[in-house]
């Protein structure tokens, strides 16, 4: 092997640094096809029938739904309801089914302690489970969970 010589290094310097937009490339490419064949072979697998029931799940009945508007007015399931008449309606529709949820809304102008007054009625009237919700379109419209990113009135 010949010696290089300083005029040698200058001309071709020697390569000290890695590049890794190649090796990146390749993982991403291997990726894809991992993806792709994985999918693949999950669907070839066994093929399960599942008995189907002849009753269905408790749990996917409506809610019932509080509605608090910013005048102040209340409404039961779209339906206007006074203050007074809350706890009543809420003592029946628990007591003919225990398990119902219940979706507790209210408009951000409404203080925050009208609706833990509300939430207060629904848990002495015996609701188990609430569904809070973050977006109320207009007062009735567009109802979205929590986790769903929204703009617009924050609401329990």
């Amino acid at each position: 092997m010949a010696l290089r010589t300083p005029a040698y290094t200058r001309r071709h310097p020697l390569i000290t640094g890695i590049n890794v937009t190649p090796l990146v490339d390749i993982v991403l490419v291997l990726l894809v096809v991992l993806m792709v064949v994985s999918t693949y072979i999950v669907s070839q697998s066994m093929r399960v029938e599942l008995p189907r029931a002849a009753t269905k799940d408790a749990g996917n009945e409506d809610p019932l739904v509080l509605t608090i508007l910013r005048d102040g007015r209340i409404r039961l399931n779209e339906r206007p309801i006074p203050e007074a008449q809350v706890q009543d309606e809420l003592l029946l529709a628990f007591r003919n089914t225990p398990d119902l949820a219940m979706v507790i809304s209210a408009d951000r102008a409404v203080p925050h302690g009208t609706v833990v007054h509300f939430v207060d009625l629904a848990r002495r009237s015996g609701m188990l489970r609430k569904h809070p919700v973050d977006q109320l379109d207009g007062g009735l419209g567009d109802r979205r969970h929590i986790g769903e990113k929204t703009a617009g009135p924050r609401v329990l």
